[in-house]
């Protein structure tokens, strides 16, 4: 409006969608174009908004979700209709699963011709589709509802557990045009999208009282702490109360690996004989045996620090439950001390010490050896050495024995330095959570890959290229899936069934695309190689062969899987 006279200058749904995730912070979007998408990438771009576009939908929407968790703010992943949409979900329900704030946004066919399936072009009621694997899903079917849309997807991605959100565009509603001024006044910049939910000072006291009468106290560290960033409260709690701890794979370096007080290598004592265990962002869930004997104690009392209630007694009684998000509760917790004092026994963390020493001797001496070909141990043994001098490097690791091996030999010191495959164990996040970290934290990373993990997702190697992301990918090949040396069970040429090609060279597939491929076969090749990819800032990749022969069939979890548990 102008002198009361209204403008007739308009603004479409592309610009709408883009000056809407402009007013929201979002600085960068991963996907794949094509119809009805393609403008809109194009038109994000040009207007300051980084596009990385993937050589497939669910890498690129794993991105996004480790963008979210890293960013503490939704990541937005942009599809086609129908297919595109489909490999997208992957991602979306693995962040809703795993806890991560992203985005899924959709262009999708005429709703009038889906709903009476008159066969559109890649017809789907895809809002209807999302909606099991997804936080919430929406769908913006008017042009004058785009800020709203955002505002609401953004909100419902942060708030309580973050999680995926699912946002369908309708094709008609991108071309689709209204006044300016009054599209401009339509848009919404979400405000306080993730409330703090403070706790109960009855369940904060109830809390305390349980840890002040334990004789074996433990605090279990998970993930949903380092997306609430609360390492140093709860690194000063734990020195205030010396209680033990164990950090859950991705919460590894919210109290740094080497602490006096980590008792990761004693994880089975600890687990088995804690009469108190505190979680704090960590579900009771399969990576944690359910809470329950053999694993646990069976007289263990528990107190779960969660944002969601609903997860209490999810699989066992929780004695002190403590709703709220963490980071109110964990400041509280340490407040409370004041009129609660807490101290683990000396006798307890001597027990502990005690196991940590005898295991570390054991685990040095299996080190010590130098196998040819290498092993897991001897091999990540090596990108443990290097990844120590440098603790800024973020690693994304993901595999079996390669996930297993590397948990267990690689120290983090810092927070939000290690994402992997988290709560589902799925495979294929590796290069799109390696493209978002190094977009985003401004950062060096190193992929830790078994060679089946690389599979999933392997092409985005040239995206890291053509982007020139500061991205080392190292790939351990045994030429299998878990193992190498399977057989045809019927006598057939064919190869077994967990079979890969044992003689593959990764290395020429990044230099194919411009980066710096390695091939190795000894420790001391895999320590000058990777500092050399580390150094070099730029695209490159380590095909390091190791043992055929080594490597347990489904790793650490071989009780999940009837035909191993019987080897």
């Amino acid at each position: 409006m102008t002198d009361g006279i209204s403008t007739t200058e308009e603004i479409d749904g592309f610009n709408l969608v883009v000056n809407a995730l402009q007013l929201n912070d979002i600085k960068e979007i991963y996907g794949v174009v094509g119809i009805p998408i393609t403008d809109l990438a194009r038109l994000a771009q040009e207007k300051g908004i980084r596009f990385f576009g993937f050589r497939h939908e669910t890498p690129a929407g794993q991105a996004a979700a480790i963008s979210g968790f890293l960013n503490q703010w939704p990541g937005v992943c942009l599809t086609v209709s129908a297919p595109g949409f489909l490999n997208g979900m992957v991602a979306l329900a693995n962040a809703t699963t795993n806890g991560f704030p992203m985005i899924l946004i959709s262009g999708s066919s005429d709703r009038a011709i889906v709903d009476l399936q008159k066969g559109d072009y890649e017809e789907l009621d895809q809002m209807q589709a999302a909606k099991p694997f997804a936080k919430a899903a929406y769908r913006i079917e008017r042009v004058e509802d785009i800020g709203i849309g955002i505002a609401r997807a953004i909100r419902a991605a942060m708030s309580g557990r973050p999680g995926g959100v699912y946002l369908d565009l309708p094709a008609a509603v991108l071309p689709a045009t209204m006044p300016a001024d009054a599209g401009a006044a339509s848009l919404i910049k979400v405000i306080d999208a993730a409330p703090a939910l403070i706790p109960s000072p009855i369940a904060i006291q109830r809390a305390l009282d349980v840890l002040a009468a334990a004789k074996r106290p433990l605090v279990i560290l998970g993930k949903g702490g380092a997306y609430a960033r609360i390492e140093d409260d709860i690194r000063a709690f734990l020195e205030e109360t010396n209680i033990p701890f164990l950090p859950m794979s991705m919460a590894k370096g919210l109290v740094p690996d080497d602490h006096p007080l980590a008792a990761s290598s004693a994880r089975s004592l600890v687990l088995a004989q804690a009469d108190v265990v505190m979680l704090v962002g960590a579900r009771l869930n399969w990576l944690l045996g359910h809470g329950k004997p053999p694993q646990w104690a069976a007289d263990s009392k528990l107190i779960q620090l969660d944002v969601d209630p609903v997860e209490f007694d999810s699989n066992r009684r929780v004695d002190a439950p403590v709703a709220g998000d963490l980071a109110s509760s964990v400041a509280a917790l340490r407040a409370g001390l004041a009129t609660t004092p807490v101290t683990a026994p000396a006798d307890w963390l001597g027990s502990i010490e005690a196991h940590k020493a005898k295991n570390t001797e054991k685990m040095a001496a299996r080190l010590a050896a130098n196998p040819s070909p290498m092993s897991f141990y001897s091999s990540i043994g090596a990108v443990s050495e290097v990844l120590a001098e440098h603790p800024d490097v973020i690693l994304v690791s993901e595999g079996a024995n390669t996930l297993d091996t590397g948990r267990n030999l690689i120290s983090q010191s810092l927070p939000r330095h290690r994402v992997d495959s988290g709560t589902w164990g799925v495979m294929g996040i590796g290069m799109g959570f390696s493209i978002a970290a190094a977009a985003t934290q401004n950062k060096p990373v190193v992929a830790l890959e078994g060679d089946s993990a690389f599979g999933f997702s392997g092409m985005e190697i040239e995206t890291i290229c053509r982007y020139q992301l500061p991205v080392a990918v190292v790939v351990l090949n045994n030429g299998g899936i878990y193992r190498g040396d399977d057989v045809n069970r019927s006598g057939g040429t064919d190869p077994g069934p967990t079979l890969l090609s044992s003689s593959a060279r990764y290395d020429k597939m990044i230099e194919a695309f411009g980066g710096k491929g390695y091939y190795v076969e000894t420790p001391e090749e895999m320590r000058s190689a990777l500092r050399e990819a580390i150094a070099s800032g730029k695209p490159a990749l380590i095909n390091a062969v190791i043992d055929a022969h080594v490597g347990t069939e489904s790793g650490h979890i071989q009780k999940l899987n009837p035909t191993a548990a019987k080897k």
